[in-house]
């Protein structure tokens, strides 16, 4: 049996969260320059650039030892603490469907900073978003995959599949949700730009939102809260 409940499942890094100013500000902060955002989206995964570099730039990868790797992690871990914004809109648009008595929303990342539970519950306090705000937030370590969670959250909320909904910047988002029987909310402002989504992974053009502000109003539209 299905409650009457909806799920809505974001993305933190690159969908609710600008973090690729919150890596480029750690870079510098180490003398290194990643490049601008369109160079940045087309490289296959960078943001896992701590975990397995042969895919960096030459003039990044040549920089980057095991300790230099974590001393940047710390760096981006305070920054993202101290510092990194999520985009315009997105508290709101969080803070709307936690108000919707029939709605589950929350998040699930595979953020990479040290206590990656710490740093994101510090930085939506530092937007005025209550711990108790989300009904889960989740952090998945890169090597798995997220479609195993949807499901657990589809069978823990008792969700029927087809008023689920989920959020991401990745093809691998778009999987997942598609995976479960979700209905996937997709854009091109993160890790992977429209190109990228469209002509290399076939995601639909028509699910994609170019900006954060298109996000919200997709979302707010599908759920009737507009």
């Amino acid at each position: 049996m299905f409650s009457n409940d909806r799920l809505i499942i974001l993305d933190a890094d690159g969908t609710t969260i600008d973090a690729f100013r919150a890596i480029e500000t750690t870079f510098a902060r180490h003398g290194m320059d990643i490049g601008p955002l369109a160079r940045f989206q087309k490289r296959r995964n960078l943001f896992k650039y701590l975990g397995g570099i042969k895919e960096m730039p030459q003039n990044l990868r040549t920089q980057f030892g095991r300790r230099t790797r974590s001393r940047v992690v710390a760096t981006l871990t305070e920054v993202y603490r101290e510092e990194a914004r999520m985009f315009d809109g997105a508290e709101q648009l969080i803070r709307r469907l936690a108000a919707e008595p029939d709605v589950r929303v929350g998040i699930v990342t595979r953020n990479i900073t040290f206590e990656p539970l710490e740093t994101l519950t510090r930085l939506f306090e530092r937007h005025g978003l209550e711990p108790d705000l989300l009904d889960f937030l989740v952090h998945l370590p890169l090597s798995e995959d997220k479609v195993g969670y949807f499901r657990q959250l589809l069978q823990r909320f008792e969700i029927n599949p087809a008023r689920a909904y989920a959020c991401g910047d990745e093809a691998k988002d778009f999987q997942a949700a598609v995976g479960t029987g979700m209905h996937p909310f997709m854009v091109s402002y993160g890790f992977e730009d429209y190109d990228r989504l469209t002509i290399k992974h076939a995601v639909p053009a028509e699910i994609i939102a170019r900006t954060p502000d298109e996000l919200s109003r997709r979302v707010m539209h599908a759920l009737g809260l507009d």
